[in-house]
């Protein structure tokens, strides 16, 4: 299938906040994204302080922050002043409670207001806030406690007697536990939440931070051994907030609607910090995926900006076009993507179904905000993740030599490399310096993707560098064969792994599942070895294809290829702490 570039907005309908302009994006540095928040007064800079007290500050406390829909359909709207007393009184709480500058808080909630309420008063009391993913099990939550020396937890009282009261008196940093229900009668040691936020003033002065001092933890599965903590400052926030200016382009009327979950890095960048700082209404969903429930939602909260992820894309393209369009989706004027690279047949389809694409872009965990995008001036060209933002300085690289060597030809492959230095930058992955040194060589952060750069200087993913399939002198990329069989119209989605091979070094094996109304069979399986061939040539199609029910994927909806191929060949799983389903 050829791919042709998707054309920008027209410019007299359309005015972005970031024009596709080489001198505009090389004006709008760190420095220019740094003047448009306030700081602290006398100094300091304090994310809470960013996102709720400046608004109220400046006169649009009024203004609806948080419009938070329950699983049964209840609505509670917050305004920023209704947050800022909210967020107040946490904070508040904590001082009651005798924890100073720099306490660990972490979450084991769903997305419920009270999630929102203690990330925002952890970071005005000057604390360190972690999320952790409500359907985490007992051992995921206490290797994340343990590593993070959690002392206070707020989660609910069900949550709390199953995952955390038989091991409580084991994590000695762990003070306190505040439930955000009504505890039954054998649970004693725990605080009401709403009592106690009762209980304490509404009107806080912020704690004084630094742009250095430490603000958010999240943590990544390791392939093979306990989960990493990356950690986040302050300053962080002049990335989030500029981002969500220039990639999601937020406007101060815009209804914006994040679909992840704050227990991954995308739910509290952009799921909290980015919207909130912007001044704009953010959607909180209590609920899980519902492809009805999600157009129904768009519709009639009249969302304007919509992030969410390529697995979720992929869902609403499985359960058909009709669907969609039996709802009034006219506000929707930007629509955006990230978790894994976003397949073109997506993107096109995305275009078709609602008149405008996906655009994607690409960061990860450890670079705490997008760094590479296709933003709303741009012309998209699907399966692209975009251009570098102003202020990011990326690049190809080969990392064989002793020092790194810049690749200067198109669409050649090697090692994507970040100049160091942006603010949302992590700073180290707690108790593993040596890990985090290894991370960077020559002032460059090595993120681990292979990719290629075009003579446009859009940026093309390849593959983690440990995905990357060697076969009889070829390097494959599994999202280009995914790519390509989910270009055949029985397939959802596909993933791809390589297998030893005693002539070729390796073969590629792919995965597939089917959309509604297709049946396996041997016939289908053939005529899918068959697309891929003509598709890719012999040399880089799957030599097997397995047609399968569903796929292992991380619970924020990312594909697991090491544990299809861990399987696949008997060897070791590794940290399966993230793992959706045993797949």
């Amino acid at each position: 299938m050829e791919v042709k570039p998707i054309r920008k907005p027209d410019a007299t309908k359309v005015r972005a906040n970031l024009p596709d302009d080489s001198a505009e994006r090389h004006r709008l540095g760190w420095d220019v994204a740094r003047s448009w928040l306030d700081g602290l007064t006398g100094g300091g800079l304090n994310i809470g302080y960013e996102a709720v007290d400046r608004h109220v500050v400046h006169g649009h406390g009024n203004r609806e922050a948080i419009r938070w829909i329950g699983k049964n359909g209840t609505v509670r709207s917050f305004s920023y002043a209704n947050l800022k007393e909210a967020t107040d009184r946490f904070a508040s709480l904590l001082e009651k409670l005798g924890h100073t500058k720099g306490v660990h808080v972490f979450t084991l909630l769903g997305r419920t207001p009270e999630l929102y309420i203690t990330a925002l008063g952890t970071l005005k009391a000057g604390g360190m806030f972690c999320p952790l993913y409500s359907a985490f099990g007992p051992e995921p939550v206490r290797a994340r406690m343990e590593i993070g020396a959690a002392n206070v937890l707020v989660t609910t009282a069900a949550d709390y007697a199953k995952k955390v009261q038989p091991w409580r008196a084991e994590i000695p940093s762990l003070r306190h536990v505040i439930l955000v229900d009504l505890p039954p009668p054998d649970i004693s040691e725990t605080l009401d939440f709403a009592k106690a936020c009762a209980d304490v003033s509404g009107d806080f002065k912020i704690v004084r931070t630094k742009p250095d001092d430490m603000a958010l933890l999240h943590f990544t599965s390791g392939t093979t051994g306990k989960p990493k903590g990356a950690m986040h400052v302050h300053e962080a926030v002049v990335a989030h907030n500029a981002t969500g200016r220039l990639v999601l382009d937020l406007q101060p009327d815009d209804v914006f609607w994040c679909t992840a979950d704050p227990g991954w890095v995308t739910g509290t960048s952009y799921g909290i910090i980015a919207p909130l700082t912007n001044g704009v209404t953010m959607i909180v969903d209590e609920a899980e995926f519902d492809a009805e429930r999600w157009y129904a939602t768009l519709a009639r909260e009249k969302v304007s900006v919509w992030y969410t992820a390529p697995t979720a894309i992929r869902l609403l393209m499985k359960a058909g076009d009709d669907l969609a369009r039996r709802h009034d989706l006219s506000r929707l004027r930007f629509m955006a993507s990230v978790g894994e690279p976003l397949n073109a047949e997506a993107v096109i389809w995305s275009a078709r179904v609602f008149g405008k694409p996906f655009h994607d872009n690409w960061w990860q965990t450890e670079t705490g905000g997008i760094m590479i995008a296709n933003t709303a001036a741009m012309d998209v060209k699907p399966g692209s993740m975009g251009k570098p933002l102003p202020g990011v300085e990326a690049a190809i690289v080969d990392t064989s030599c002793d020092h790194i060597v810049p690749i200067e030809a198109p669409m050649k492959v090697g090692h994507l490399a970040l100049k160091a230095g942006w603010p949302s930058m992590f700073r180290g992955y707690l108790h593993e310096d040596a890990r985090y040194a290894a991370c960077f060589r020559d002032g460059w952060y090595l993120t681990g993707d292979l990719a290629m750069r075009d003579e446009d200087g859009y940026f093309w993913f390849v593959g983690r560098a440990d995905d990357v399939i060697k076969s009889a002198g070829h390097l494959i990329g599994p999202f280009e064969v995914e790519s390509a069989l989910m270009e055949h119209p029985a397939v959802a989605e596909a993933a791809v792994i390589g297998l030893p091979d005693e002539r070729a070094g390796e073969i590629v094996k792919a995965y597939v599942t089917l959309k509604q109304g297709q049946e396996p069979s041997e016939a289908l399986r053939k005529e899918l070895l068959g697309h891929a061939r003509k598709r890719l040539g012999a040399a880089i199609a799957p030599r097997q294809i397995e047609i399968r029910t569903d796929l292992p994927r991380t619970r924020s909806g990312k594909i697991m290829r090491r544990l299809l191929k861990a399987r696949e060949l008997g060897l070791p799983e590794g940290d399966l702490s993230t793992l959706e389903q045993a797949a």
